[in-house]
């Protein structure tokens, strides 16, 4: 039988526990404010019943406090965490694609492509009116001069952002890195703690919040799993194995963490790549980490698009022919167009998982002046059995990235620049110059970026004509070095307006009309005339741009919805906490009102009982 006093046990176990959940909820209401707190509860239950051995059998004890715990939801957080993959990427994307529209603003603000290239035609057509007249000449090489001009500062400013992004994506893995650390020490923490049958409630808190930063720059899996006795697999010990996964590669394994490393390419992908691009590694195992595939997310492959975006128009073809040194193709070619070609003069070829370094390579064309061969000279010495592995497999330079980045518009604008420039020196070439002379210089040209010299470009001719790197063809002019041929600027007098070779005529233009067609009744990109070019390009950036905005706002408002229904369950809500504090202070009121009203019993009972 309980003793006379066991009210009193029960009464103040009611005292206890309901001072802990007016603790609780004075922890609640002051971290209100704090970002990544989750709502923490008292978890009561009625204390173990007393065996009287009286004909009600046992006694009620009272109640305790078994834990005191968070309150979330992983359905919610794990659906908060897929979603912020999405919101990351195309924020990312939406940032640094408004920066990239800049470049080809033309409106009162900002002298753009159209106006550049109006101002040049204009001044081109004057001479039909004036073609002997130097002035007329020299202004005409002015607009010229602005034309090359624009296509450097494009191309300089979209280097830079490409150079912005690639350090971008270094601070980003060393943030991973960061996260990643921080997480496994905090996974032995929480463990420590709750090994001794505690809960680490604000240390849970802190690794969540660390969760929530790295699930908007990777897409990220988390797995908790109860660590049981070998022996009994229901007896769970206190701790758990915490998992946190990348791309589906394991970043945390409870206590230990995989570091990326970001290493700096030897050879660029694309021709006008900027040096020192990053790719990313495991440091353990040296694979490579692919967070900018087609099927990942994340604001670290929004960076990768942006940066290495080609529309999946890399280089690919399948390998026909294999020597010692060289590697041909003939199937499959993803580049048969001399204008758009990408490649750099030395780079790396991907066959079969395995890298191959050439430094040059030549190509042959059809009658329609198309690209049908290409062979790349190796660096190194194949062996008889290195040839057989590669024979009949699939070439690539770079990666395939289904995305408009920096280097698909590096390329298109190559792409217009050198059928223009080959179209309208092809043109000039064939006149005479004031001093009836033959035009024999290319007059939109590009300087040697070793010697600094004009590079006089030759027309590549069809019918299986073999050509090399050596041959400057179009394909080595670049929007970053082209110019205008620096004679040209000092003497007015050398460029051609006329095709005889009547020197008294000086005047005749007939020339000048041929290359005032190239504005508008030549095709040379997609299908339009130079001046079609900017509409394309602003047709690929504004639709880029805009489905950037769009998802970005739909992800945005979808991750609110996900964030409110996750607040819900673990956010702090002053009303409820207000009411939870009326609610434990009126239970802890009356377990002292039941502290009282046995202490006067008690006294009745001993005072005047003598018991």
């Amino acid at each position: 039988m309980p003793s006379q006093f066991f009210g009193l046990t029960i009464a103040s176990s009611g005292l206890s526990a309901y001072q802990a959940a007016l603790n609780t909820t004075a922890n609640n209401i002051s971290n209100v404010k704090t970002e990544g707190y989750t709502r923490q509860a008292a978890n009561m239950s009625a204390s173990s019943a007393l065996r009287v051995y009286a004909k009600y059998g046992s006694a009620g004890t009272g109640v305790q406090v078994d834990s005191i715990k968070q309150l979330r939801n992983a359905y919610y957080d794990t659906k908060y965490w897929e979603n912020q993959s999405s919101l990351g990427l195309y924020q990312t994307k939406l940032n640094y694609n408004l920066q990239i529209e800049n470049y080809f603003i033309d409106d009162d603000t900002e002298k753009g492509f159209s106006t550049i290239l109006n101002n040049m035609f204009n001044a081109l057509d004057a001479l039909k009116t004036g073609a002997g007249d130097l002035n007329k000449r020299q202004q005409f090489i002015s607009q010229a001069q602005n034309f090359t001009t624009y296509f450097n500062s494009v191309a300089i400013g979209l280097g830079e952002i490409q150079d912005s992004v690639n350090e971008e994506v270094k601070s980003t893995v060393a943030n991973i890195n960061s996260i990643a650390e921080k997480i496994s020490i905090l996974n032995k923490q929480i463990n420590t703690i709750e090994l001794q049958g505690g809960y680490a409630n604000e240390l849970r808190d802190q690794r969540a919040l660390l969760v929530d930063e790295l699930s908007s720059i990777v897409p990220t899996e988390v797995t908790e799993v109860p660590i049981t006795n070998s022996h009994f697999p229901d007896m769970q010990l206190g701790s758990n194995y915490y998992t946190v996964k990348i791309n589906g590669q394991t970043l945390v394994d409870s206590y230990e963490y995989n570091k990326l490393v970001c290493v700096a390419r030897d050879k660029k992908v694309n021709q006008s790549d900027m040096e020192g691009m990053y790719d990313i590694y495991w440091a353990d195992t040296g694979s490579r980490f692919h967070a900018g595939s087609n099927y990942s997310a994340g604001s670290l492959k929004g960076l990768l698009d942006i940066r290495d975006g080609n529309n999946a128009e890399n280089f690919k073809g399948n390998v026909t022919g294999v020597t010692s040194n060289t590697i041909t193709m003939l199937k499959g070619l993803s580049i048969t167009s001399v204008e758009a070609m990408t490649m750099p003069e030395s780079g790396v070829l991907t066959i079969d998982g395995r890298d191959y370094e050439y430094d040059g390579f030549s190509f042959t064309t059809d009658g329609n002046g198309k690209v049908v061969s290409y062979t790349f000279n190796l660096k190194e010495t194949l062996t008889s059995d290195e040839r057989a592995k590669i024979e009949n497999k699939q070439a690539t330079i770079g990666e395939s990235i289904d995305a408009k980045g920096v280097p698909y518009y590096l390329a298109q604008m190559n792409e217009f620049l050198r059928s223009f420039a080959q179209q309208f020196n092809d043109i000039m070439k064939g006149g005479e110059n004031l001093n009836g002379d033959k035009v024999d210089f290319s007059f939109i040209t590009a300087k040697n970026t070793v010697s600094g010299e004009d590079i006089d470009f030759i027309t590549v001719e069809p019918n299986n004509v073999y050509h090399t790197w050596a041959d400057n063809g179009y394909f080595k002019m670049t929007c970053r070095y082209v110019s205008i041929d620096s004679e040209s600027v000092k003497d007015p007098s050398l460029i051609a307006t006329k095709k005889n070779s009547n020197k008294n005529d000086v005047d005749q233009y007939d020339i000048v009309e041929k290359l005032l067609l190239l504005k508008k009744d030549t095709v040379m990109y997609r299908g339009g005339g130079a001046d079609d070019f900017l509409q394309c390009m602003i047709s690929d950036i504004s639709v880029d741009t805009e489905e950037a905005k769009i998802f970005s706002t739909n992800y945005e408002n979808v991750s609110n919805a996900i964030d409110n229904q996750r607040m819900s369950i673990s956010g702090v809500d002053e009303d409820e906490e207000a009411l939870n504090l009326v609610k434990f202070q009126n239970a802890y009121n009356l377990s002292s009102k039941m502290i009282s009203v046995l202490t006067e019993i008690y006294d009745r009972l001993i005072l005047e009982t003598g018991v």
